[in-house]
């Protein structure tokens, strides 16, 4: 539990939380300290204009010299009916002698000014806030005490502290809660990844499913496993496939070789067994070509080389060389269908010729006479769909995924000259290309589809 807590601490998003709550909190402070201040201004100005208020009703009783004894009467009436630790109300004649009020006499000077309550004889430590005046030849004080300021300010300042130490608790609790979700679903990713490394491929990271940051890179991350599992699957079947279908060759070039050291032995020729053995040699290399250029193809290394190609002068040209051969077969092959205007893609014209090439001697090599054999380009919403069909005995559905494997090749197919790479070729050109690809059933037939994204704007210049 201890090691739980401290992993805790040491985490980035508990420390992001603290960071953020901090500033949080400090940001309120600060706001808490000028509200007070403001509303401490305002009270003292509220408590100015009371007593300026106060002062002016208590001197507009006095009119004129004949009627000095109604306002002495005033304040003497002000002054017993206030309590003198609340308000304080004097009225001194010229010698200094009081006339009336609730305070011992004592000296001020004129306007607004404060005095403590103990110089003046009233209980208590408050302060008091006087305005003095002469009205009539005579000195008027009025003051009122900051004892209610005080305790108004005393309660925003409780209310503030209290306030604060909520919002620390909040913004601490609630950082705490969100880093520790948060390191949850990083603990997560954590595992899943220590799992991969394991061994474990078909371990992925759960997700919330909240579209959030931590979602969006941990589906991302999943993705990359997908990759890496179908990567790491493509090359398992690769290899086993690499020994499986190279083990015939090199078991006859083997035997081959066997054969003409026996017959060397009896004073044979042997060109013709070296001829054999040379051929059957130059089949695995040319194997192991293929299979270098398909994963040079899947590493992106020829993007680099890409411009603007005009899918429909490949095709042309394409069925243009094979018809001859075509012919040669028994069989028809024409580009049926082709857009009036120019079909421009972002490629490189080297691959994207070999993708219909291998299409097109598959469909030769692979179907009887008197098949035909077309190819067709049409013009899409921001694409090309270019399409390369045959009327022959085609693919069984349960293999038309499992022919774009390397090295793969139907039972039928199996005593035909190949290697099985050439679908895996078309497939390595299509993705590095950005095309989709499928094999559809034509009844009778196989067609190949393939839609290619149209060069954009500034792409390829």
């Amino acid at each position: 539990m201890l090691k739980k807590r401290l992993r805790l601490l040491r985490s980035t998003p508990f420390r992001l939380a603290l960071a953020f709550g901090l500033l949080f909190i400090l940001a309120f402070l600060v706001a808490d300290i000028i509200t007070y201040q403001l509303l401490k201004r305002d009270l003292a100005q509220a408590l100015d204009d009371s007593v300026r208020d106060t002062y002016s009703i208590v001197a507009a009783t006095y009119s004129s010299e004949e009627e000095e004894e109604d306002f002495v009467a005033a304040v003497a009436t002000y002054a017993r009916l206030n309590n003198p630790e609340d308000s304080i109300f004097l009225l001194v004649n010229e010698k200094g002698e009081r006339l009336a009020g609730n305070v011992s006499v004592f000296m001020a000077k004129d306007g607004l000014s404060t005095i403590e309550a103990g110089d003046i004889g009233v209980k208590g430590d408050d302060r008091i806030r006087i305005q003095a005046g002469t009205v009539g030849g005579n000195r008027l004080i009025v003051g009122e005490s900051y004892s209610d300021t005080n305790d108004l300010e005393r309660i925003a300042l409780m209310s503030f502290v209290w306030a604060s130490g909520v919002i620390v608790i909040l913004a601490c609790g609630g950082g705490a809660f969100f880093a520790a979700r948060a390191q949850r679903r990083l603990d997560g990713i954590e595992r899943a990844m220590s799992d991969v490394s394991a061994g474990n491929l078909a371990r992925r990271i759960p997700l919330e499913g909240n579209g959030d940051d931590i979602d969006v890179v941990a589906g991302q991350m999943n993705e990359a496993l997908d990759r890496l599992s179908a990567l790491v699957e493509g090359m398992r079947q690769v290899s086993a496939d690499i020994a499986h279908d190279l083990k015939t060759p090199l078991n006859r070039l083997r035997m081959t070789i066997e054969q003409a050291m026996q017959q060397s032995g009896r004073g044979v020729d042997v060109q013709p067994f070296l001829l054999d053995a040379r051929e059957e040699s130059d089949r695995i290399s040319a194997t192991f070509e293929a299979l270098l250029r398909i994963s040079q193809i899947e590493a992106g290394a020829r993007k680099a080389r890409f411009l603007p190609v005009d899918l429909a002068d490949i095709m042309s040209s394409v069925a243009e060389i094979y018809g001859g051969v075509a012919e040669d077969n028994g069989q028809s092959l024409a580009f049926a269908t082709r857009p009036a205007s120019p079909c421009m893609v972002n490629g490189d014209r080297e691959l994207l010729t070999q993708l219909f090439v291998n299409l097109v001697e598959n469909a030769i090599t692979h179907c009887p006479p008197m098949t035909s054999i077309t190819l067709a380009l049409e013009a899409g919403d921001g694409s090309f769909t270019a399409t390369v069909a045959d009327d022959g005995p085609g693919i069984p559905e349960a293999e038309r995924e499992l022919v774009f494997r390397r090295l793969y090749r139907l039972d039928k197919s199996r005593t035909t000259p190949g290697s099985g790479l050439g679908l895996s070729l078309v497939k390595a050109i299509a993705d590095l290309h950005g095309a989709q690809i499928t094999l559809g059933d034509r009844h009778p037939g196989l067609g190949v589809i393939m839609r290619f994204p149209a060069q954009q704007q500034g792409q390829g210049t």
